[in-house]
């Protein structure tokens, strides 16, 4: 009984808000993309970054040596929090595929933080343009077949 009692108060425990670190009721008004297109242009973001799928121009000139990809297909959905986040915390959460390069000796991102400078219109606008680059891939299953069960024949009697 006071096992079961335990149980559920952990349950419960884990089950309640995460106070005021949690992120729900997080939400921004609908942006427009057209301008998100342009707040990218105005903070150079395409300087570091390409759009997944999109042609690059001709004259495309590059800080870093590789571009950082945005958008593309993926197991998993890029929400709405996470762009947000990504944008004016870029050193939140790293992805592990990219070079040590993109960061700082101490593990801090590169990215320019533009906090100071970037308007929330103009933020909200920016992930209204780079959500629809996301796409979801399901997974890919097995290409094995699934095992026959297979019934012992008899064995010959000699």
């Amino acid at each position: 009984m006071k096992t079961a009692i335990v149980v559920i108060a952990t349950l419960l425990l884990f089950a309640c808000d995460q106070g005021a670190q949690s992120p729900r009721g997080f939400s921004l008004p609908e942006g427009n993309m057209e301008k998100g297109y342009l707040v990218f242009k105005k903070y150079q973001c395409q300087d570091c970054h390409r759009i997944a799928g999109e042609k690059e121009s001709d004259n495309a000139q590059y800080l870093v040596a590789k571009p950082i990809p945005l958008g593309g297909s993926s197991g998993r959905i890029k929400t709405y929090a996470e762009l947000v986040t990504s944008i004016i915390n870029p050193s939140h959460k790293l992805t592990p595929r990219q070079p040590a390069s993109f960061t700082s000796e101490d593990g801090v991102s590169l990215m320019r933080v533009v906090n100071d400078e970037i308007t929330v219109s103009e933020l909200i606008d920016l992930v209204a343009y780079l959500q629809p680059k996301y796409k979801v891939t399901p997974y890919r299953t097995s290409d094995y077949r699934l095992y026959q069960l297979r019934i012992p024949s008899e064995q010959s009697k000699d």
